[in-house]
């Protein structure tokens, strides 16, 4: 009989209710006599295993998670009511990372897939005619030229090209034109203008913008692809703009007709790793799956990049600890300190991230949150930190400071060149990312069932049916290389990730 508990370490003060728990129940305690539950206990949420009088830390995966508010007996129900982040949570950020190094790769592990290889030697994985937005002021214009275009282009699938995309965003003007929010708008915009995943591009802007389209075409370096800009005054207003837009557009994709992808190798694959939505599962299933399928990457010659800063809050001294060079390490603390100053300035802390979905799926604070999300890195060595949307050095594994919240964070990935983004979630999630493909891991059954349409793998038999986490992260490597050979994600037969282009928006709005 499958015990009704997940104890993850020896040392852990709770476990994990495999599934809804009624109140009364008795479970096997961790020395094998019974333990009566005094509270109901929800699937996925944590049961005291020894009386924890207020103010003990709490032990899970073998690390502090948080700090008891009040007496907590053994059998009772351990959550918000009752658990919080500890004071000083930075000093106690988990270690003990035991670096493995990297991998060795196993026999018959596929090293190629089939890309679009650019002019510039470039590797794309989708093949979209982007049409890109200076300023929030031309955005409508951009929308209507996607709408009027998108099933003519989308028809063109069969002939090597994926789809037109609009990337807007709120900004552009009524912001300074130089200090941190503008050099991220600025390596964001470029980023995606320079995708090797765009084929050809239109930029729009108003005409009177703070972000010029003519300075940000100075700064561009497109190479051969087609490339065109003008501005909605000059068109002569919103609907010769959008008439001009169209014609762009349509001439474009029709250019792009007969892109053919050939085999490349897997250096040229650079991997966002994104979770949203998580629960208690995350860090059991889905997201060490795709930790093995990162260290099989990197192993194999691509990149692999982590990110949402405030998600690693408590599990920073675990990926400092595998950084390849002392400075890297540091550059890592030093963003962990940087957001510490930052959220606290904003009136907040980075406990304030856990979602009320992540606390309604048993995670209750963001030291717990973070063991489970630094799991979708693997164990391979920390090769490289980078700022927001800067180019992503390969290969290896790679850090990049970018805020937990997933469009935001996604939008640096991709402007830093991922090409292909893995995206985990326990409670559901509806996340695409135009121009590059989205996959979607479920962490638990229930959520894989409930939500069949928008999941491509699920990774619940990992704690469900014993499958092993090597097993399952083999299963996610082979689908990773399948999408970015041309395999559509849900996300991608859905159309989604049109409205998923969101730069980080930092300084003041005037």
């Amino acid at each position: 009989m499958t015990d009704p508990l997940l104890r993850l370490s020896a040392g852990d003060d709770v476990a994990i209710a495999r599934d809804e728990l009624a109140p009364g129940a008795s479970v096997p305690g961790p020395d094998g006599s019974p333990l009566t539950l005094h509270t109901g206990i929800p699937r996925g949420h944590k049961v005291a295993l020894r009386d924890l009088p207020a103010g003990t830390l709490v032990r899970k995966y073998d690390h502090v998670i948080g700090v008891t508010t009040a007496d907590v007996a053994a059998g009772d129900h351990v959550h918000v009511h009752n658990l919080a982040i500890p004071e000083g949570a930075s000093s106690l950020a988990s270690g003990g990372a035991n670096p493995q190094g990297r991998r060795a790769l196993p026999d018959g592990l596929r090293t190629t897939f089939s890309g679009i290889r650019r002019p510039s030697g470039a590797v794309a994985t989708r093949n979209y005619v982007g049409v890109l937005t200076t300023v929030n002021c031309s955005a409508t214009v951009a929308r209507q030229v996607v709408r009027r275009t998108e099933d003519e282009v989308a028809a063109m699938h069969g002939e090597g090209v994926d789809g037109v995309v609009a990337l807007t965003h709120g900004t552009g003007c009524g912001m300074a034109n130089r200090g941190d929010g503008w050099d991220v708008l600025q390596r964001t915009l470029r980023g995606y203008a320079q995708h090797p995943n765009i084929g050809a591009l239109v930029v729009l802007g108003l005409g009177c913008e703070v972000n010029a389209v003519s300075a940000l075409m100075a700064d561009l370096e497109i190479g051969d692809i087609p490339l065109e800009s003008f501005t909605i005054q000059d068109a002569g207003g919103t609907a010769a703009a959008i008439a001009q837009g169209e014609k762009l557009v349509r001439g474009m994709a029709h250019d792009l007709r007969g892109t053919r992808r050939e085999e490349v190798g897997v250096e040229h694959l650079v991997l966002g790793l994104q979770c949203g939505g998580s629960d208690a599962f995350s860090g059991l299933t889905a997201n060490p799956a795709l930790g093995v399928a990162s260290d099989l990457l990197v192993a194999a010659g691509g990149t692999s990049v982590l990110g949402e800063t405030p998600e690693v809050y408590g599990a920073e001294q675990m990926l400092a600890e595998r950084a390849v060079r002392p400075e890297v390490g540091q550059a890592l603390l030093d963003r962990i300190a940087w957001w510490e100053q930052y959220t606290a300035s904003q009136g907040t802390t980075l406990d304030g991230n856990p979602s009320p979905g992540n606390k309604e799926g048993g995670i209750t604070t963001i030291l717990e949150k973070s063991l489970g999300a630094v799991a979708k890195g693997g164990h391979s060595p920390l090769d490289a930190v980078c700022g927001y949307a800067e180019p992503i050095p390969g290969p290896g594994f790679v850090f990049m400071d970018t805020p937990g919240y997933d469009p935001v964070s996604v939008t640096g990935m991709v402007a830093g060149g991922a090409n292909l983004i893995c995206f985990t979630t326990g409670r559901g999630s509806v996340f695409g990312s135009r121009p590059v493909p989205t996959v979607k891991l479920a962490t638990n059954s229930s959520l894989a069932t409930r939500m069949a349409g928008d999941i491509d793998l699920d990774c619940s038999a990992v704690v469900e049916e014993g499958v092993s986490l090597e097993e399952m992260g083999m299963k996610v490597y082979d689908l990773l290389l399948d999408t970015a050979s041309g395999r559509r994600s849900f996300s991608e037969e859905l159309a989604l990730g049109g409205e998923e282009f969101v730069p980080w928006q930092l300084g003041a709005v005037l």
